[in-house]
């Protein structure tokens, strides 16, 4: 069944752990290395049944997982007991079996042929303390998201009682004005409790922005990205974060496939045909990018040019992509290269002097503006 042939040295003297992990339970295929002896196993997450199996297990041990998103605290139980852990990308591991029969078991040991076999197609994991960060900007994106719903809602309040305010509706007045309104019992009601928790939701944002400031201050890749025109600490925390080791992208082309701002494509016979964006990476990194694109389109102008130029050829939505696409490749450079704004600036205005500039680089005229 395996190829053993495959494996190096090291390899030869360890156990080879395919895991089909699932909530409540996982299958394992098991091969040791040396006397090429396969076991097959179920584990149940209730209790110890995991730790102690895998506590028990001589080392080395090398497992072999496909991404899920309860795999964290599996990940965790691995490092704490010094095993290594590859987890694989899961379309990837799909298309390396064709056959439509598909089981537990069958998983299981097909993670293990691919380990064996050299042909396992790990994915980049970003350390605890990413994690963690990470955590943070999604519970505060979550808490705006919450805080724009009621907005909504009061807004639409405002309107359907002739109150006209506009973004002036929250400030201390156009929260006066809404309270005075004369509205029935239960409308009233509703509304006193709505602004009880628009205000509730603007503490907790509060708090969290000033979490994510410090953070962002801490970091010196995230420092760095603030000053960028536009690039606030949430943006700049995030852009640190999710990309993580900026090397593993071999260019911006890569960087803007990944975070999914590239197009759909279906090409073929020499007719290329082109769809609506991937939006296969990161959802919250592509919206934090195309609302920074509009604030730095306003301080950069090589940023703004590029971008009126876009939205003469392309229309609105296309070009606010397009915006936030090169600001996005701006901030991997930046991170890339452990640079400034400044010092991104004078390689651009360098580019344009040799005649080798492209579309959007910063020139002669751009300054150093933080905000």
């Amino acid at each position: 069944m395996f190829n053993l042939t495959a494996l190096g040295s090291k390899e030869a003297e360890m156990r080879i752990i395919g895991v089909d992990l699932h909530a409540r339970q996982q299958t394992i295929a098991m091969l040791d290395a040396e006397t090429g002896e396969l076991l097959e196993k179920t584990l149940y997450h209730e209790g110890d049944q995991v730790r102690q199996f895998y506590a028990a297990l001589p080392s080395p041990v090398l497992v072999g997982i496909e991404a899920t998103g309860s795999m964290h605290w599996f990940l965790k139980l691995m490092e704490e007991l010094g095993i290594d852990c590859q987890v694989g990308h899961p379309a990837k591991i799909r298309a390396a079996e064709p056959r439509k029969q598909k089981h537990d078991r069958r998983d299981a040991a097909l993670q293990l042929k691919l380990l064996v076999e050299n042909r396992f197609p790990s994915i980049w994991m970003p350390s605890t303390e990413l994690q963690d960060l990470r955590v943070l900007l999604k519970h505060r994106h979550q808490w705006v998201r919450m805080r724009t719903r009621v907005q909504n809602t009061l807004q639409a309040i405002a309107l359907s009682n002739g109150l006209r305010q506009g973004s002036s509706l929250w400030s201390q007045a156009g929260q006066a004005r809404i309270a005075a309104l004369p509205l029935p019992p239960y409308a009233a009601d509703r509304r006193t409790k709505l602004q009880a928790l628009y205000r509730k939701l603007n503490e907790q944002i509060d708090k969290l922005d000033e979490r994510v400031r410090d953070q962002a201050f801490q970091r010196p890749g995230a420092k760095r990205l603030m000053t960028h025109p536009g690039i606030g600490p949430v943006t700049a925390l995030a852009t640190d974060v999710f990309l993580g080791d900026p090397t593993r992208f071999a260019d911006g082309k890569a960087l803007a496939s990944y975070v999914g701002m590239i197009p759909s494509e279906d090409s073929s016979a020499g007719r290329q045909r082109l769809g609506a964006l991937s939006k296969q990476g990161n959802p919250l990194l592509r919206f934090l990018w195309c609302e920074a694109a509009m604030h730095a389109v306003r301080q950069d102008p090589e940023l703004k040019r590029f971008y009126r130029r876009k939205l003469q050829q392309k229309g609105l939505g296309k070009a606010r992509v397009a915006a936030a696409r090169k600001l996005g490749i701006r901030l991997y450079i930046m991170l890339r290269d452990e640079i400034d704004y400044q010092e991104f600036c004078r390689r651009g205005q360098t580019r344009q002097k040799n005649g080798s500039a492209h579309a959007g680089m910063p020139g002669r005229n751009s300054g150093p503006a933080v905000q």
